[in-house]
């Protein structure tokens, strides 16, 4: 006989196996869809953002160009932090500032790891700037930045080098403007040119391109 407790007792009814094998298949695949993502994530190389040269050479030599303090501009000075090369002039009324502005807001961005980042721009316009103003200008935006120039011939073997064109362009009045490439380079700690960014690099990119180098 079957007791009224029996009867009143709930009915345990078990899913149909078909189903429980189904969210089983579903449940690893789950996992299985985290688990790849994950790889993925961890082991994707860093995306720089400008053109990374594959088979870095030594960066070439600045023979015969002066830095703002006056001592002859040598690379190796400099070995040990990440280099980034720009070559502009004082006049330039958006281009230059814009880029210092973005490497120094990146540089900050770096905290600590900002000390061993530097900038080095290169003025393609020795007539109207002065080493001593040159410097001046490049420290106004970060104090680690510096500044450098030479007679045209030592400037044009230089810039030719780095794939760089100048020319001067168009009077303004009194005044002249210089048609140059506006390009970051990147020197690696090694001494390496490492990458190419193209005008205008965005902080957030930049500070990303600059730890994977640091």
């Amino acid at each position: 006989m079957t007791n009224d407790n029996e009867l009143d007792a709930p009915q345990r009814v078990g899913l149909p196996s078909f189903l429980r094998r189904s969210l089983l298949i579903t449940g690893a695949l789950v996992v299985a869809v985290v688990v790849a993502w994950a790889a993925i994530t961890i082991a994707a190389p860093h995306r720089f953002s400008g053109t990374v040269l594959q088979a870095p050479d030594p960066a070439p030599s600045m023979l015969g160009l002066t830095r703002d303090d006056g001592s002859a501009l040598d690379l190796a000075s400099f070995q040990g932090e990440v280099l980034l090369v720009y070559f502009g002039y004082l006049s330039c009324p958006d281009a230059c500032p814009t880029t210092l502005s973005n490497v120094a807001s990146a540089r900050r961005r770096l905290g600590s790891a900002g000390d061993r980042v530097r900038l080095l721009m290169i003025s393609v316009d020795p007539e109207r700037d002065s080493l001593a103003e040159i410097g001046e200008y490049a420290r106004s935006f970060d104090d680690g930045f510096v500044g450098a120039t030479g007679d045209h011939a030592a400037l044009d073997r230089v810039a030719a080098q780095y794939g760089i064109f100048f020319a001067r362009g168009a009077d303004l009045g009194s005044e002249y403007a210089v048609d140059h490439t506006a390009t970051l380079m990147g020197i690696d700690a090694e001494g390496h040119l490492r990458i190419i960014w193209p005008a205008g690099i965005d902080v957030d990119r930049l500070v990303a391109d600059l730890e994977e180098l640091l």
